[in-house]
């Protein structure tokens, strides 16, 4: 596969991510969010592990419990407190500031080059988070900013920890092991938070079989094999790609307009998106330019 062919199947990864919501709402009403990233994130990662049917090493337990609990548990349940704090387009703004962690924490702990092209891309790209979904009149709230901020935190240390501890098993046993050890995590959380069980009926079901089949299982396989192959910066800054999936099925789905800035930033996240993956390129080295060029005479 080429180097564009990954990109592209990586990216599916945040455009199916940016349905959650839409699927959440409309097949979900009155589950708890927690709840929902249980029953979406431990029976997928078990039945990614019966496919697999390979259990992680004693020495690698604790790393997949870290990374399960940065990739999903902390993450998701700072998004929970965000989303109920804050509104959703600055708990969104607020979560597209990732990249720009990735490419730090990358630079620490990876020695990754931290190139200028990659971080005004990303800039780029939180700019046009905010003119797709930031109200002007939104209302801001303390917690609720640290917890997006925490989230944005946490799932970029996951990001980059899995690309240093990355173990000699394919995606789909890696993304198993860690979305069952992160939905192991939430359920002492959502037993303690959780005092009412909602009424399940079919569209629930179809809705939770796509969020744990298709919108946990298939997409973190994607991403980590996407980490695997392109690196950090270039898959995190896909991610901007997700709450453009959410405004374009909103307006084509549930028929929500779609205003002239939110058209601008649409177009924007796509352009920092294609600035971003051109700076993260691996550069040729000279000898490599040479051998091309005699192979090409």
């Amino acid at each position: 596969m080429t180097r564009s062919q990954d990109i592209a199947l990586t990216a599916l990864a945040p455009i199916i991510w940016g349905s959650s919501y839409i699927v959440s709402t409309e097949t979900l009403p009155g589950f708890d969010p927690l709840l929902v990233s249980v029953l979406r994130a431990l029976p997928a990662g078990l039945f990614l592990m019966l496919l697999t049917r390979t259990l992680p090493p004693r020495a690698w337990i604790g790393r997949v419990f870290v990374l399960g609990a940065l990739n999903f548990a902390i993450f998701w349940g700072a998004l929970f407190v965000a989303a109920y704090r804050l509104p959703g387009g600055v708990a969104a703004t607020l979560g597209a500031v990732q990249p720009l962690i990735v490419l730090v924490l990358a630079y620490a702990l990876l020695n990754s080059e931290l190139r200028w092209q990659s971080v005004m891309a990303s800039l780029a790209g939180l700019g046009g988070v905010a003119l797709l979904i930031l109200s002007p009149n939104a209302e801001l709230d303390g917690v609720g900013i640290i917890a997006a901020l925490v989230g944005a935190a946490s799932m970029a240390l996951g990001t980059v920890l899995s690309r240093k501890w990355q173990p000699p098993v394919p995606p789909l046993t890696f993304a198993g092991w860690q979305l069952t050890a992160g939905g192991l995590l939430l359920v002492p959380v959502v037993f303690a938070t959780t005092s009412t069980v909602p009424h399940v009926d079919v569209t629930a079901i179809a809705g939770l079989i796509w969020l744990g089949l298709v919108g946990a299982a298939l997409t973190y396989v994607l991403f980590f094999r996407g980490l695997a192959k392109l690196g950090p910066a270039s898959v995190s800054v896909l991610g901007f790609l997700s709450p453009l999936s959410a405004v374009v099925l909103g307006w084509v789905i549930l028929g929500q307009g779609l205003s002239l800035a939110q058209s601008l930033g649409a177009v924007i996240i796509v352009a920092s998106v294609w600035a971003a993956q051109r700076a993260a390129r691996p550069v040729a080295s000279p000898a490599f330019d040479q051998t091309a060029k005699s192979n090409a005479a």
